[in-house]
């Protein structure tokens, strides 16, 4: 790399996903990205992932940010992240969701492994409609609400889930029902969750009558109402039990949690940032007309109770950030508070997003950049330091 020419902040255009979850106003309204093709913008992608690259300016050239990175690895990622990795491990999102997310279970490293070269032996096309693993990566994630962000995450306590079908008393799954009463544990949950999503015909087609019917005649409860409102989203989907069996939470502004590998959660709606590790690898539970495959969800999935008051991270305050843990290699994740030149380093490649108000990044060598609003910014492994001024909050991605 020439060091004369050697440049230290890369302006970065980012992809909009327009998937038809996404929301028509909410990105324009937090970050004046104008929505011209007024289709949904579901999620701004920041990173190098091949389905949405972000194209950076070099010389006042556009350059995709995969195509920089490639010239050189070691300088742009750092020598750790080159041999580890090989690429960006993460991908930075703006995501917002005007209407519910699949319920999702992601793979751990070691499944999706074992999963892709599987699939490959045997032959299923990448693209093809039962395929499960489109890499061999493992999807960590972490969300921090922009607006109040409300999702499912994680198993219920099995006494607590046992209590709410027994409240609905449905004949369709009185035996069900009575198996994990008699058996509340890790196995017990296994067995009851297997039995419901695969219910189908005649069985399924009752037991989603007999939910929808008390769902609507008890929406004075929030979960009820908010099963009533995902029946009108996602109509006869065996999904629509799963806010009985997984918490069910709402992140106000400024709160995160992680999504664990082989957890099961979904996102419902509302605004947020999240990053995750790069991979593609989704099994689905219901709230989706795509492919489900039971026994492999089953495989990939931890039949543990995650106590609801246990999801909300807290971040640890360091060199004057909000540093929330995170426990994989793949990404960090931090968010600042206005700052007057806070000095930062640089120990990997980064992106920062400035989230509700203007940032400046100055180098010590007198290169300078403006960041508006709902904008980003990649700083290169190389950079080593640079300050920091901003008049709003900014987020960054690192590892």
């Amino acid at each position: 790399m020439n060091k004369s020419t050697q440049q230290f902040f890369y302006p970065m255009t980012n992809v909009i996903q327009d998937y038809a979850w996404g929301s028509f106003t909410s990105i324009e309204a937090l970050f004046d990205i104008k929505n011209t093709s007024n289709k949904p913008q579901a999620e701004l992608w920041m990173g190098a992932h091949p389905n949405g690259c972000s194209t950076v300016t070099i010389n006042g050239q556009p350059t995709l940010l995969s195509e920089l990175i490639n010239q050189d690895q070691t300088a742009y990622l750092s020598s750790l992240t080159a041999d580890h990795f090989g690429e960006l491990p993460y991908l930075f999102k703006v995501l917002a969701a005007e209407k519910a997310l699949s319920i999702q279970v992601h793979p751990n490293k070691q499944q999706a492994m074992a999963g892709y070269d599987k699939e490959e032996l045997s032959g299923v096309a990448l693209n093809a409609f039962n395929r499960n693993y489109k890499d061999s990566n493992h999807k960590p994630e972490l969300v921090y609400a922009l607006t109040p962000y409300k999702a499912m995450n994680g198993f219920r306590e099995y006494q607590e889930i046992i209590n709410l079908f027994n409240q609905m008393a449905l004949p369709s799954l009185e035996e069900i029902i009575t198996r994990f009463e008699q058996q509340p544990n890790s196995q017990g949950l296994k067995c009851f969750f297997k039995a419901i999503l695969s219910l189908t015909d005649k069985a399924k087609e009752s037991a989603l009558a007999e939910l929808g019917h008390f769902a609507s005649n008890n929406k004075q409860s929030e979960l009820f109402a908010l099963i009533d409102d995902l029946s009108i989203q996602y109509p006869n989907d065996i999904g629509l039990f799963t806010p009985l069996i997984l918490n069910v939470i709402t992140l106000q502004p400024g709160e995160a949690m992680y999504l664990n590998a082989c957890t099961p959660h979904a996102y419902i709606n509302g605004t947020g940032l999240e990053i995750m590790a790069n991979s593609d690898n989704v099994l689905r539970a219901g709230l989706t007309p795509k492919f489900m495959d039971i026994d492999e969800l089953m495989d990939c999935t931890e039949f543990v109770s995650i106590p609801a008051d246990s999801l909300i991270m807290q971040p640890n305050i360091i060199n004057g950030g909000m540093n929330y843990p995170i426990p994989v290699s793949d990404f960090k994740f931090s968010v600042f508070a206005p700052a007057d030149d806070l000095p930062l380093e640089t120990h990997s490649a980064e992106i920062l997003f400035a989230i509700d108000g203007d940032m400046t990044l100055n180098h010590s060598t007198g290169e300078t950049v403006n960041v508006p609003k709902g904008h980003s910014i990649f700083v290169p492994a190389y950079a080593h330091q640079y300050t920091l001024k901003s008049n709003g909050k900014v987020a960054r991605a690192y590892n």
